[in-house]
Parts: structure tokens; C-alpha cells; sequence
């Protein structure tokens, strides 16, 4: 088994970072680039970075600002928001990605998927699946930042991905995320049984346990979290420190 990575997630709102619930009730939680150097001084396996306004308000990526992270970033960077174009992916990668992350584009137009894929290496393709669980307990997958619903299942999608070359899927509980209350262990079983490239679990992290769950029950191979880092005391060492003692593989 590879070594599980925990990966804190920035999501970066009208120019600082900001953190709500479900995709709503956002607040503000502060500047970038000092989130970063904490979680270098915490080395973290890697980190996330989602623009979660730019392809709602139609714009380009943040260039400038992921080329100021990355000169502050000292593990791999992945970025997400507003990529549209081939030609976005690779200035992101220019100016410092690491991976690039594709949600709306990725679903609306999978081709995209295949041509990052065969340019730069499927190891820097990531899509970014966004979910929610309808009352009758069929799972949809959203895009724009969750506010359209595709009608799609997230199997199809992830397995579609899969097919186009992406090298590992970053998949979020909408109804979870924010929440604390611990990770969709159902939805990661579903995609996990049905696609064979590694799943980042995002959405409700509120403990350890809730992360080793997600590996052990869910199958996933790495778990992101934002709130359970930024609003407790609980660090990314710690999170280690627990799963390596539940037996999983992790980076010490």
C-alpha cells in the first residue's frame, strides 16, 4: 500500500482565504502566503489551492498569486479554479503547480482531461469531483463551484476521467464539507471499487478517525481537510501520527 497523504486545502475567495459549509456561509480566515509558510513549517505532504470564484465570475486563473505561493510552497502544490484551456494548464504549471485540478472544465469538457493527460503526464491531471446526495439517495455531481447540478453520477464521471487520462480524483462531499462531521464513507467506497487511480477524500473531516475511516472503510489513498486545521487545535502531524498507529503508511 503507498503511503496515505494528508492534504490541506485552501480555498482562496475574493482575495483571501475563506472556509464555510456546504459550500456556503463562507468566512473569512485570512492571507495565503502565511497559511502556506505555517503548513511548511509543519511539512505537510502536500497542499490544495482552489480559486472557488474564478469560474463563477468567468475569470482566468490566479497567475500571480499561485507564483507567489509556489515560491513560498516547499511541497507539492496543487491548483484549481478557473482552468478552462490547455493553455491555462500549462502557465500554471509554469509558474509553479505542481498539479492542476479541473471541476467544471473537466466535466463539461473531458476531452481537456485527455490533452493535460498526453502533454504534461497524467501524474499532473486532477479532477476535481464535487458531489451531493439527493433525498432519495442518488448521488449528482455539481459544477461552478456547486451551484449547477449535471445530472451525472459520480462513478460515471470519475471512471470517464479515469479513461481520459487523469491521474488521481479529488472527490468532495458537498453535504459534508464544512461540516466536521466526518467524511461520505459511501460515496468513496462507490468510486473507489469502481476506479483503479488514487482518491483524494475531501468534505467533513473533523477528527483522525474520520481519516483513517476514510482510508480504511473507503478505500480512499489520501484525505484533504480544511476546517479540522484551521478552526482546532488538531495539526497534520498528529493526523500521522494516529493513522500510522491504526497501521496505515503514512509520511513521518
Amino acid at each position: 500500500m503507498l503511503k496515505v497523504r494528508i492534504i490541506p486545502t485552501l480555498l482562496y475567495r475574493d482575495f483571501e482565504l475563506a472556509k464555510g459549509i456546504r459550500f456556503d456561509s463562507w468566512r473569512r480566515i485570512g492571507g495565503v502566503v502565511q497559511a502556506v509558510r505555517v503548513y511548511n513549517m509543519r511539512m505537510v505532504d502536500e497542499l490544495i489551492f482552489l480559486d472557488i470564484t474564478a469560474t463563477l465570475q468567468k475569470r482566468d486563473p490566479n497567475f500571480q498569486i499561485v507564483d507567489d505561493l509556489a515560491d513560498e510552497c516547499f511541497m507539492p502544490l496543487t491548483v484549481g479554479g478557473g482552468v478552462r484551456t490547455i493553455q491555462d494548464v500549462q502557465r500554471l504549471l509554469q509558474v509553479g503547480a505542481d498539479k492542476v485540478a479541473m471541476n467544471t472544465a473537466g466535466i463539461e469538457f473531458p476531452e481537456l482531461i485527455k490533452l493535460v493527460a498526453n502533454k504534461f503526464g497524467s501524474q499532473c491531471a486532477v479532477v476535481s469531483i464535487d458531489v451531493k446526495k439527493s433525498p432519495n439517495g442518488k448521488y449528482s455531481v455539481y459544477t461552478h463551484s456547486g451551484t449547477q447540478s449535471t445530472d451525472l453520477d459520480p462513478i460515471f464521471v470519475a471512471k470517464r476521467a479515469e479513461e481520459y487520462g487523469a491521474g488521481e480524483i479529488l472527490l468532495c462531499s458537498i453535504d459534508r464539507d464544512g461540516t466536521m462531521e466526518g467524511y461520505d464513507i459511501e460515496l468513496i467506497q462507490q468510486v473507489a471499487q469502481a476506479i483503479s487511480i488514487p482518491i483524494i477524500a475531501s468534505g467533513g473531516a473533523g477528527n483522525y478517525e474520520h481519516m483513517a475511516q476514510a482510508v480504511i472503510e473507503g478505500g480512499a489513498s489520501a484525505v484533504a481537510a480544511g476546517s479540522i486545521f484551521q478552526f482546532t487545535q488538531q495539526t497534520p502531524r498528529e493526523a500521522k501520527l494516529f493513522l500510522k498507529e491504526k497501521g496505515i503508511p503514512v509520511r513521518l
